[in-house]
């Protein structure tokens, strides 16, 4: 018997020794007197027995059968081994396996348990976190980061997924990349921007693609500005706030969404036979993101959306760049990272020679030369010519009239270094006494 049984034939014995009354034994027991009068004759017939359920001890006519129980592990074992309980059912789901109906989560998450399929986790021990509520609507605040994972496991290389989720409604953008540079999240953060507009503020860690550690050059304090990254100039003209978080608990709500991508979107990859960054990228953006919009997306608490339109003064291929100040030579031609860049001859405009510009290389790959607010298309410079005496010392290397090495000069044996130091001491003669009278 149960507890609340046991206290329930308590209260039975006490009215049938006359010392409580049925009205009142209803209240304690918080039944009607027609169930009191009920529970007193099923003792009377079948003893103290008989406050127990009918139903205790047999299986329940909704239980799903050992037959079914059976085809459903064996289905898992094949196609879902390393599957969680709530993502194989739905992929159960998804499959006619299962007759007439579908099985919840919780019971494939037992079945699973007692197959040994599933090992339930331990509750982790309780870490004090502030709480902070979501923002209220979407757009206000949007959270970005990386994650370095063999998202392909062994059909491809380790990838970086860079992605973005709103923080008010969970709605996600990311993308697969081969390194987490400063390219590639200005790509991310383009797709964005053209799909849903401008941010009121962007939250991401302290990294080195968005926090400078170094002083502030020249330039920019003649101009009243701190250092900035590409992507901190980018954000400021687009007048995008960008926030910094302390901590990975602060960003917490990206940080859980990685788990889950881990979890999800590589089984979901792997069930599509995903084996390129290419078709990595052309899945996110067909099948699994609007699939994540259907499944995990809120309702904000504000229907407005926060985001801001793009202007016309909003180029995205020029601000979403790399920019660098060089020096104008006088040929016309500025240096970047080892390679010579060239204006044409009809581009070339007064002041330019010598002149302090700033070199703009934009996503799709070409250079842009910045001066004076207007954009001159750059060309590439082939590398110089050898100069005549490089290419003789080449020829004559490769000759046989090669020149000999230079021997290590050995002094002979009467040579001044070899002889030998000697010190000569002068003999010692007492003074005359007299004269120092």
């Amino acid at each position: 018997m149960s507890r609340r049984e046991r206290e329930r034939l308590k209260v039975l014995h006490e009215v049938k020794a006359g010392h409580l009354m049925q009205v009142e034994a209803a209240k304690r027991m918080r039944l009607t007197t027609r169930q009191v009068r009920r529970l007193e004759r099923r003792v009377e017939e079948k003893g103290d027995g008989g406050l127990v359920h009918g139903l205790r001890g047999r299986a329940s006519n909704r239980k799903i059968g050992p037959g079914t129980e059976r085809r459903i592990l064996s289905e898992v074992r094949q196609h879902y081994a390393d599957f969680g309980p709530t993502l194989a059912s739905e992929h159960l789901a998804r499959s006619a396996i299962i007759p007439g109906g579908l099985v919840s989560r919780e019971t494939l998450r037992k079945w699973m348990i007692g197959a040994g399929l599933w090992r339930p986790r331990r509750k982790r021990t309780a870490t004090v976190h502030v709480w902070r509520e979501r923002r209220a609507a979407f757009g206000e605040l949007v959270m970005m980061d990386s994650s370095e994972h063999a998202w392909l496991e062994q059909r491809g290389p380790k990838l970086q997924l860079i992605a973005m989720v709103d923080d008010a409604t969970s709605r996600l953008w990311c993308r697969f990349a081969t390194h987490d540079s400063t390219e590639q999240n200005l790509r991310t953060i383009g797709g964005w921007l053209r799909r849903y507009g401008r941010p009121q503020a962007l939250y991401t860690d302290k990294a080195g693609l968005f926090v400078v550690n170094r002083p502030a050059r020249l330039d920019e304090q003649l101009q009243g500005r701190a250092a900035r990254t590409q992507i901190g100039r980018a954000l400021g003209e687009l007048e995008i706030e960008w926030i910094a978080a302390h901590s990975p608990q602060a960003k917490g709500r990206i940080e859980r969404l990685f788990e889950t991508l881990q979890d999800r979107l590589i089984k979901e990859m792997r069930l599509a036979g995903v084996c390129t960054i290419d078709a990595a990228n052309e899945f996110l953006e067909q099948v699994f993101l609007p699939f994540w919009e259907q499944r995990f997306t809120v309702v904000a608490r504000r229907p407005h959306d926060a985001h801001r339109r793009l202007g016309r003064e909003h180029r995205l291929e020029r601000i979403l760049s790399v920019r660098e100040p060089r020096s104008v030579a006088c040929d016309y031609t500025v240096s970047w990272q080892g390679s010579r860049w060239g204006v044409r001859r009809d581009q070339v405009c007064a002041g330019l020679r010598g002149a302090r510009v700033e070199m703009e290389r934009r996503l799709d790959g070409s250079h842009w030369l910045r001066f004076r607010g207007r954009y001159l298309p750059l060309v590439h410079c082939p590398a110089a010519a050898p100069s005549l005496s490089a290419v003789s010392l080449r020829l004559t290397t490769r000759g046989k009239a090669s020149p000999k090495p230079k021997q290590k000069y050995s002094p002979p044996p009467e040579h001044p270094w070899r002889t030998p130091w000697k010190r000569t001491f002068l003999p010692c003669r007492k003074p005359d006494i007299s004269t120092l009278r």
